[in-house]
């Protein structure tokens, strides 16, 4: 005689359940995770211009010539320049950098800067199309270096409250400062309000 095995599978009730459970697991995760990836994104951009600004001022010294750190507002990219005494020209080294997708110049609704960096919040002061005059560059951010590696105006005079700021508009604003002295910071706040914190 053959005994017979029961199989049973799993009730409707069970199943919708399950796919219920794994509908709210989502639901709370993506948000967070979508969050998280633009932070990261934002973060990694910041750390870039960081680290370029550093390069900047020494390249600077190793020329012998001024040094800047450009940024095109318009295109959301950066690069480095040298003076080129010789042909009287600004030399881009390498190529542009863009931005993460979803990150932007810019300080969102912030209304105080990093302590101690600037005394108002605003991006660097436009880049100029010749060494120590001319005309600026619209929408063009940029930090100068002598061959000293410190921060200069367009006539040479040393500068100690240049930043750039970059925002996602959603979770904070990183900003990238540069003193007299010359110190290369990197700073985050939450898009609210101006915390800020040194990173």
């Amino acid at each position: 005689m053959r005994s017979r095995v029961r199989e049973d599978g799993f009730s409707l009730i069970e199943l919708v359940t399950a796919v219920g459970i794994i509908g709210l697991l989502a639901a709370v995760s993506v948000p967070f995770t979508t969050r998280t990836v633009g932070d990261l994104r934002m973060h990694g951009d910041g750390r870039a211009i960081h680290n370029l600004v550093g390069m900047a001022k020494m390249r600077a010294g190793a020329r012998f010539t001024r040094e800047r750190m450009y940024v095109d507002l318009t295109t959301k990219s950066f690069f480095l320049q040298y003076w080129d005494k010789t042909a009287a020209a600004w030399v881009t080294e390498g190529g542009a950098t863009s931005l993460s997708s979803g990150v932007d110049f810019g300080f969102n609704a912030l209304a105080t800067p990093p302590s101690n960096t600037q005394p108002v919040i605003q991006q660097a002061p436009a880049c100029l199309v010749a060494l120590t005059a001319g005309n600026t560059i619209a929408n063009t951010a940029c930090v100068m270096f002598n061959s000293r590696g410190i921060p200069v105006d367009a006539p040479g005079n040393p500068v100690g409250d240049t930043a750039f700021y970059l925002t996602d508009h959603q979770t904070g604003v990183y900003a990238i400062t540069v003193s007299a002295t010359p110190l290369v910071r990197l700073w985050w706040s939450p898009a609210s309000s101006a915390y800020w914190v040194h990173k």
